[in-house]
């Protein structure tokens, strides 16, 4: 294990040092335009998988990119850790994400988000969040963007037991347009709120889209259920490599595993 602790700081560090590399890139990028400022987003996600790929030894693989729709669309991925935000970013024209406003306070960082275009929302304002957020995710979404937002709001340890928000089902409403459901098993090779990288293959799963015009209700059971048995999967087959490269499951103490998905609760997307 000292190996890939070695490996994972390495990475940390050209990780971060690159980061900081492709924000002055954004800079002169925005002198231009907030697509511009999004291409660069994508050229970083595509260059961080690399790193993690050279540095760590994790391999990535993307199942289902046929069912991507064009042209507007909900993306509603699950979330485990970082890697998410930046690696679905390539395949998306004009990927849109709603974020809490605190990011847009970071100096330079912040006002590169409000440049692409990104959402940014106060948490702490309750139901006037939300009637906000729908608002302008209708009208990014009806100009022909990509809404990639996390329907449990904020990234969930591997097992924890899924906690829908309603927030994404009125979104979706609102919109009237297809959602893609997405599965992934990122968060066993780059745990939530953990230095450690391991490697193995992270495989990202592009479900069924879901059509639009389905009543709210309906739209969250039928993506929480797509989402979560189509990750379930996916971590127990990652457990598997995993426990062959090292003889057991390297990753986050795990906590109960999920049988299934519970019904959808009331909640605030961010």
């Amino acid at each position: 294990m000292f190996v890939i602790f070695l490996r994972s700081l390495i990475f940390n560090v050209l990780f971060y040092v690159a980061l900081v590399g492709w924000v002055l890139v954004a800079v002169l990028a925005a002198l231009f335009s907030g697509r511009a400022v999004v291409k660069v987003a994508k050229l970083w996600g595509q260059n961080s998988i690399w790193l993690m790929r050279l540095v760590c030894g994790t391999k990535v693989e993307f199942r289902g990119l046929e069912k991507i729709p064009q042209g507007p669309l909900i993306v509603a991925p699950k979330h485990q850790s970082m890697w998410e935000t930046f690696a679905l970013l390539q395949f998306f024209d004009q990927p849109l994400y709603i974020l809490k406003r605190e990011l847009t306070w970071i100096p330079v960082f912040g006002q590169l988000l409000l440049r692409g275009g990104m959402i940014a929302i106060n948490r702490a304002a309750g139901v006037k969040t939300l009637v906000e957020m729908a608002r302008r995710a209708r009208e990014e979404v009806r100009r022909g963007r990509q809404l990639i937002i996390f329907p449990e709001g904020t990234r969930t340890p591997v097992d924890a037991p899924p906690n829908y928000k309603t927030g994404v089902g009125q979104i979706y409403v609102d919109c009237g347009v297809p959602c893609l459901p997405v599965a992934l098993n990122a968060g066993l090779f780059w745990p939530r709120r953990q230095f450690m990288r391991y490697p193995g293959t992270i495989v990202v799963e592009f479900l069924d889209p879901l059509p639009a015009g389905l009543d709210r209700r309906e739209f969250l059971r039928q993506l929480s259920d797509a989402i979560e048995t189509a990750t379930n999967r996916l971590v127990a087959d990652a457990r598997k490599e995993q426990a062959e490269l090292f003889g057991r499951v390297p990753s986050a103490k795990p906590h109960h595993q999920v049988k299934s998905a519970p019904k959808p609760e009331s909640g605030q997307t961010g």
